[in-house]
């Protein structure tokens, strides 16, 4: 049986105020730093965790076919908007006061109060986010196992305590799982979409952590605490073979590396497996190493001819930026910005084996993302414009090639993805908006020195502004859904409105304009009560009894009332309430005009107003007055014959009725529909299998559309589709609506080939450009002239 002690808020430590005033200056000073740093730090990136769980959010409500569950998607991503500030408010502020609390140890009483309160049983909820949370921080720790160590002893120094270990450790990932846990508790969300929550803030938060630490790190190293501490490195067994002295005693274990790497899910080799690989490319026996009688380049020296070139490709034309952009241009330039200005005689600066390769293998890897990417001059254009600044930043960081998660290669990786499926706008033109936006990311990293946290704030600028376009795109997409759910629930409400009338008519035909009425307004009248009510609602059965009225099956006590319903029910299907009026009373007034000369044969009840205003017109003139004759020529306006117009017909208000718009039907559109389905031939036998597979599939597919004549191809995501119609919404990458077919039609397309499903994309863009950079360097080097004679 699984029980926890239950914590007491009065008496647990974390309550306690914290007391600054105890530590020195010097200590209190550190701290602050520390505590900026991380309120920089944990900004852009909460937020960036925060727009992918919203993200997440949305895709499972779009591919989830319950509506509740649904629903619960789109509460949780209401309370995560309402709560975002207090959530990030209130992480800062526990991170902040973890600093202030540093090497305080727990009081006895509060231990002894803590031990004597009640075991409960641990609820299986809280058993499952303790343990996920668990598995965060010891995953955490085990990636950042050294910078955290220093870390640990150069936060001991300050509070002369023993190495901060766990929870201790204020930006320790189990200290960050714990404020993860606080924060989180306000915004009520539910198991599932918190543990999704805590996915996020793993691969967002995660990422980021070591450059974090390795500010800290480098600001309390500025002050003097521990500079010559140094912790051990792990061995990691994937970051391939560690390099022979001879070139034949480093072949073995570089052909294991390449063959591990291959099999592996890692889709990035590392930075010494790809110098293996590409130092096996090489014609010359030497590669890249530094001529004989020069001296290599210090880090702060190449930084400064990157510099000087990219101020330099700023100034010559697109065409000669591209070749400067290639391996061996890009080179041969560096070599001339390091030599330049040197006095005569001075020896000359070459580039490191390290160096050199790390240049080539960047103009490789923005080679291949420029094959990869599909859009026009300005996206390729603007990624030539960053590849510079990452280069700066890969010779000074080998983690830009070693871990998956570096923020510049995500940065890489977004960039990309974005230019490639979002630059092209609503009509099939350039979003200059979007690129715009972009390219000002894109010159911060040109004009900014390239750190870790640069690249964390420009990913998480680019995420923001992404989630943007996909949070307009969601709310276009789910306008035309919700339209095209309507649309079906309104076509079977009129489908059983038709069999309704059409069981009646059978009993009772009509015609006329009683026939028009019902079979074309009257049947709108039902599927609008329909879809607003049930079928076995008061308001239903109620209309039904009107339409029996209308036809003679029940009887007319009160016709005055039986008009008023006909109008306000012709009224809501959009119709006029002149014309309904016209409508209500040329039917039920027949009615009444027969049933009132049945009664009383000797008195003309059809003609109240028409023979009503001649008699009153005629007194008048046969008792005239001298007295009253100047009174009678003053109201002589006799408007009764120009208020009197005559009345459409029958016919005409049945025509009318015929060229109605009806309910939910577009401009010329009529509904040969029955005919047009009895037409199509039935489905063969692979047509069929393809139709049940698509049945199945689930709301967010995408599929490719081929144009025969063009040859063009275009990409829409199957947004919703009926299983009872079979009627299947398109949209575009942006939620624009783009085709509506049915299934069957599709099955027939995708049989034809001019249709074909995509299958989900497990690799990004930068992930498909350093597997093709990586085959290339696998083949078999070309053979020397000489071998070949």
């Amino acid at each position: 049986m699984d029980v926890e002690p239950r914590v007491c808020p009065s008496s647990a430590p974390e309550n306690r105020p914290a007391d600054l005033s105890r530590m020195p200056l010097r200590v209190r000073k550190l701290i602050e730093t520390a505590c900026l740093l991380c309120d920089h730090w944990a900004e852009p990136t909460l937020r960036l965790c925060l727009d992918r769980f919203d993200k997440r959010l949305y895709e499972h409500a779009d591919q989830s076919r319950n509506h509740l569950e649904q629903q619960r998607c789109f509460d949780s991503r209401n309370l995560v908007r309402q709560g975002r500030t207090a959530f990030v408010q209130s992480f800062t502020a526990k991170l902040r006061e973890s600093f202030q609390r540093m090497g305080e140890e727990e009081d006895d009483q509060a231990a002894r109060l803590l031990s004597l309160q009640s075991l409960t049983l641990l609820d299986r909820t809280e058993h499952e986010l303790t343990a996920a949370l668990d598995k965060l921080g010891a995953r955490s720790e085990a990636q950042n196992g050294p910078i955290l160590s220093e870390l640990s002893y150069r936060l001991a120094v300050l509070v002369a305590a023993p190495p901060l270990e766990g929870k201790q450790l204020p930006v320790g990932p189990q200290n960050m799982a714990r404020i993860l846990r606080v924060a989180s508790d306000p915004l009520n969300l539910p198991i599932e979409h918190r543990l999704l929550l805590l996915q996020e803030f793993d691969g967002s938060v995660g990422r980021t952590l070591v450059s974090l630490y390795e500010g800290i790190n480098a600001k309390l190293l500025a002050d003097g605490i521990l500079p010559q501490l140094r912790a051990f490195t792990g061995v990691r067994a994937t970051h391939g073979p560690v390099h022979a002295g001879s070139q034949g005693a480093a072949a073995s274990p570089t052909t294991t590396s390449a063959n591990t790497a291959e099999h592996s899910n890692e889709p990035i080799a590392v930075l010494e497996t790809l110098r293996d690989l590409l130092s096996q490319q090489r014609v010359g026996p030497f590669g890249s190493a530094p001529a004989a009688g020069g001296r290599s380049a210090t880090p702060e020296e190449l930084q400064t001819a990157l510099s000087a070139l990219q101020q330099h490709l700023v100034q010559v034309t697109d065409r000669t930026s591209r070749e400067l952009r290639s391996a061996q241009k890009l080179q041969e330039e560096l070599l001339y910005q390091l030599n330049l200005g040197l006095p005569p005689g001075a020896p000359r600066m070459q580039l490191t084996a390290e160096q050199g390769d790390t240049v080539e293998l960047v103009a490789m890897l923005f080679e291949q993302l420029a094959q990869q990417l599909h859009q026009g001059p300005d996206a390729r254009a603007l990624l030539g414009n960053l590849q510079l600044p990452l280069l700066r930043l890969a010779v000074t960081d080998r983690d830009f090639f070693n871990q998956h998660e570096h923020p510049a290669r995500q940065l890489l990786g977004r960039l990309t993805e974005t230019l490639d499926t979002w630059l092209e706008g609503q009509n099939g033109e350039t979003d200059h908006q979007l690129l715009a936006k972009l390219g000002h990311l894109v010159e911060r990293a040109q004009q900014e020195p390239p750190t870790a946290g640069l690249y964390t704030s420009l990913l998480a600028d680019i995420e923001h502004h992404l989630m943007q376009l996909v949070r307009k795109a969601q709310s276009s997409e789910r306008r035309h859904v919700e339209a095209m759910q309507g649309r079906e629930r309104l076509e079977q409400a009129r489908r059983h409105a038709d069999e309704l009338m059409a069981e009646r008519f059978a009993i009772a035909e009509p015609r006329g304009l009683l026939r028009t009425l019902l079979e074309r307004a009257w049947t709108d009248v039902l599927a609008l009560t329909l879809l607003r009510h049930d079928e076995h609602s008061d308001a239903f059965l109620h209309q039904l009894r009107i339409t029996d009225q209308l036809l003679g099956q029940f009887p007319v006590n009160d016709p005055l009332a039986l008009r008023q319903e006909v109008e306000t029910g012709l009224q809501q299907i959009g119709m006029h309430a002149d014309e309904a009026e016209q409508v209500a009373q040329r039917l039920i007034s027949a009615e009444t005009q027969s049933a009132s000369v049945a009664s009383l044969p000797d008195v003309p009840a059809v003609q109240p107003i028409a023979a009503a205003e001649p008699i009153a017109q005629e007194k008048p003139a046969q008792a005239p007055s001298p007295s009253a004759a100047p009174l009678a020529a003053t109201p002589k306006p006799q408007p009764a014959p120009t208020r009197t117009v005559d009345p459409p017909s029958a016919t005409d208000l049945a025509i009318r009725l015929k060229q109605r718009q009806r309910l939910g039907e577009q401009r010329n559109q009529e509904t040969p529909q029955p005919t047009q389905a009895a037409v199509v031939p039935p489905l063969g036998l692979r047509e069929a299998r393809i139709h049940n597979h698509l049945r199945q599939l689930p709301f967010g597919t995408w599929f490719e559309f081929s144009d025969p004549a063009t040859g063009k191809t275009v990409q829409h995501k199957l947004a919703w589709f009926s299983p009872v119609s079979g009627n299947s919404l398109f949209v575009t990458r942006r939620g624009q609506r783009s085709d509506v077919m049915n299934l069957q039609e599709l099955a027939r397309a995708i049989a034809e080939g001019r249709v074909r499903e995509l299958p989900p994309q497990e690799e990004n863009l930068l992930d498909r450009a350093w597997h093709a950079l990586t085959n290339n360097l696998r083949r078999p080097a070309p053979l020397l002239p000489e071998a070949r004679s």
